[in-house]
């Protein structure tokens, strides 16, 4: 989020949690993205804000509540107010529960891939509406393409991002295999150690594919331990997820610390490993 936004979004999920009987009398900044996510105390709420125009919170509350009814391991919405999202000052807001991290927060690799498969045969569950996998890639492909909005971009690492995205999801895509929603983006960042085990967060990037394809974003360990995985299938998803968040990197208006820098090394990764694997994904 914008500098000049952030002091108004704390505000914003201030007052929307005391117009709601819950205490808010000061907050912690714990994630800052493309939304903010601050703790509000002493009422113990995370609250997750973004500008009206730019969110799918609602899709998130609704996919939420139902993954909960149905036993899965994700975050739920605080249960002290209506389960809503709430419009202030040109922000949505959300409420959830807070969980106070729990030692080690290291995660053992099974524990991770039996949180995510409990996860994935709950969504296989529910008749949700979602997008393919193959749009977020489209998207990335997208901001290669647009100089305007990766100017810093040198034109071989463009050719190299915009290849990688268009061939591998093709491929990916075109395959013909077992799709069924996914989180999306079920890295570390988005798993909380908890009293009551591991949870989800940050369900707005749900989409529909392969299993494979959240499983690049967990670290490699953890495919071990899930079954029945397509090994030739989870090494081209780990290519085509590393383009995705390498071309993040290089959007003009990316925030994400040390960004850049991440940009430049990942950019590498994908070179080494396209040879790795003698994968050729010009043309």
């Amino acid at each position: 989020m914008q500098a000049s936004e952030v002091a108004r979004a704390v505000a914003a999920a201030m007052s929307t949690a005391s117009s709601l009987g819950l205490a808010a009398d000061d907050a912690i900044v714990l994630h800052d993205s493309n939304r903010l996510t601050p703790r509000l105390l002493p009422c113990e709420v995370l609250a997750r804000v973004a500008p009206v125009a730019h969110q799918v919170a609602q899709f998130e509350v609704e996919l939420a509540q139902r993954l909960v009814e149905a036993g899965c391991p994700v975050a739920a919405l605080d249960p002290r107010v209506e389960p809503r999202v709430h419009e202030r000052d040109g922000f949505a807001v959300t409420l959830w529960t807070y969980h106070e991290p729990v030692a080690p927060r290291e995660v053992a690799p099974a524990d991770y891939a039996d949180a995510l498969e409990r996860l994935h045969a709950g969504m296989r569950g529910l008749d949700v509406p979602t997008p393919r996998f193959t749009d977020r890639v489209e998207q990335a492909r997208r901001l290669v393409a647009n100089r305007d909005h990766t100017p810093a971009l040198a034109d071989a690492d463009r050719e190299l991002l915009g290849d990688t995205l268009r061939n591998l999801g093709r491929l990916i895509g075109g395959r013909g295999g077992a799709e069924q929603p996914l989180h999306g983006e079920p890295h570390p960042g988005n798993v909380l150690t908890t009293k009551n085990g591991l949870l989800f967060v940050d369900l707005e990037t749900c989409c529909r594919g392969p299993v494979e394809f959240d499983l690049a974003h967990a670290p490699e360990e953890v495919s071990e331990h899930y079954p029945g995985v397509d090994r030739d299938l989870l090494r081209a998803c780990r290519i085509l997820v590393l383009a995705m968040i390498t071309t993040w990197r290089w959007d003009r208006g990316d925030q994400f610390p040390n960004g850049r820098r991440l940009g430049r090394e990942w950019l590498s990764r994908i070179r080494a490993e396209l040879d790795r694997h003698g994968l050729d994904t010009h043309g």
